[in-house]
């Protein structure tokens, strides 16, 4: 039997996705599209204050999966320290809950679902992995769609539209500096400049992921880290307590070279 299909637009709190979910509705009718959005259970409060603000604004509900367990969780199960190269976390709270979800759509609604990013021309690399991984990750492809790159013509200022003309605030990380807003600036998969810019506007917040970090390593008494130095490891205790000998505001534009997961602003 032929599956209908329905229109998913993958949603985590950035202003691209944003504007590509509600292109999908007004293209595809609140009534064949779905919002859908994965929590890790770290992600910053105005994330939360920005997507129900979009979700009513475009007419529809957020579609929400929890696995339950946060990125610290996930670390302890596999008894394996998120970094910059590999991040189970993302695979587990974030992959995995989309895969299993699709795959209900299909096998318990009939549904085939057509997946909606939003990732601009900048990140294209980024669309070329998605697109691999969703032709060959579930059971039979899933259609990707990435409407910034393939459908819109100029280039679009998703930021100035939703501030503009919908009325409604950006989430805060982005006046605060962050390039992305994974897990409220706790992601492991940030850099060096990443976690320099958390120091400076949450230092309590990059405390918690150093003490986490900490307590992982005498637990598992295994030299972990998040960061790596000349190909060695280079805790945040170390980094904190060289950015307070030499002034942190040096730090502030190392470059990152890692790749924020799934859940990142684009």
């Amino acid at each position: 039997m032929d599956r209908k299909p329905v229109h998913v637009a993958m949603f985590s709190g950035g202003a691209a996705s944003a504007y590509v979910a509600y292109q999908m509705v007004q293209a595809h009718g609140k009534e064949n599209c779905i919002l859908f959005f994965t929590n890790t259970l770290w992600e910053d409060e105005d994330n939360y204050r920005f997507m129900e603000e979009v979700a009513d604004y475009i007419g529809i509900e957020i579609t929400e999966r929890i696995d339950g367990r946060t990125p610290e969780e996930v670390f302890y199960d596999y008894k394996f320290l998120g970094n910059s190269r590999l991040a189970k976390c993302s695979e587990e709270l974030k992959v995995y809950q989309t895969v299993t979800f699709l795959e209900e759509l299909r096998d318990n609604d009939n549904l085939e679902p057509i997946l909606y990013f939003g990732i601009g021309p900048h990140e294209s690399h980024r669309a070329d992995n998605l697109r691999e991984f969703y032709s060959h990750r579930p059971i039979e492809p899933i259609e990707t769609r990435f409407p910034m790159i393939e459908t819109f013509r100029e280039d679009i200022d998703a930021k100035g539209i939703i501030q503009n003309e919908w009325g409604i605030k950006l989430p805060r990380m982005y006046e605060l500096g962050f390039s992305h807003a994974n897990c409220g600036g706790r992601c492991v998969r940030g850099g060096f400049g990443h976690y320099a810019q958390l120091y400076k506007v949450w230092p309590n917040r990059y405390k918690e992921q150093e003490e986490m970090e900490e307590n992982f390593r005498k637990h598992f008494e295994k030299n972990v880290s998040i960061l790596k130095k000349d190909g060695k490891p280079y805790t945040l205790k170390e980094y904190r307590e060289r950015m307070d000998r030499e002034g942190i505001e040096k730090f502030l534009n190392e470059p990152d070279d890692t790749v924020p997961c799934v859940c990142s602003f684009s």
